[in-house]
């Protein structure tokens, strides 16, 4: 049950959502700009991003919504979307997106945790300016949002499958003019 009566049964955010669709509209075009824009990051590394931040700061409906939402653009397995929460450097990942990781877990620590070495190491890794600006963006949204979820003590879903059977649809339809009642 939420520390406040939101007068509905959504899950996660999407019943802060509900309750106050005036802060939901700007915070879904901040996730479908980082999360679906065109951007040379594919929306499956960008929501692990986002899931792996969600993972570090223990946000359960964050990083199971957004690792459902990876493992179906990257088209892999939850053992594999796992791993990468786990130990992203044993995995098969890019040594570009194993770069970007290492920022973004730097920034859920805090902006100041950030080391110009590991920016050194995503552009010899191949990343972009723009790919680094929109990680560590990534990851200080993805902090807020766990935050915001968490802080409210939002329910969320004991069955994994809810996570996953989701992805499908978010990913049709985006988070711009999302509302849960859609």
């Amino acid at each position: 049950m939420a520390h406040i009566e939101l007068n509905n049964d959504y899950p996660g955010i999407r019943g802060l959502m509900a309750y106050r669709p005036e802060t939901a509209k700007p915070l879904n075009e901040l996730a479908e700009i980082l999360l679906r824009s065109a951007n040379s990051l594919t929306r499956g590394e960008r929501e692990l991003i986002g899931s792996y931040v969600s993972y570090l700061n223990d946000c359960n409906f964050c990083h199971n919504v957004h690792g459902g939402l990876a493992q179906y653009y990257l088209k892999c397995d939850s053992d594999f979307i796992n791993a990468v929460k786990s130990d992203y450097l044993q995995t098969s990942l890019s040594e570009k997106m194993k770069s970007l990781l290492t920022i973004a877990g730097a920034v859920q620590k805090g902006g100041k945790f950030v080391r110009s070495e590991y920016i050194d190491a995503a552009r010899n890794n191949g990343a972009t300016d723009l790919e680094i600006h929109d990680a560590v963006l990534i990851a200080a949204a993805f902090s807020m949002f766990n935050r915001y979820v968490d802080g409210l003590g939002t329910s969320l879903p004991d069955d994994p499958a809810y996570y996953t059977e989701r992805a499908e649809m978010r990913a049709a339809q985006g988070y711009a003019n999302y509302l849960p009642n859609e």
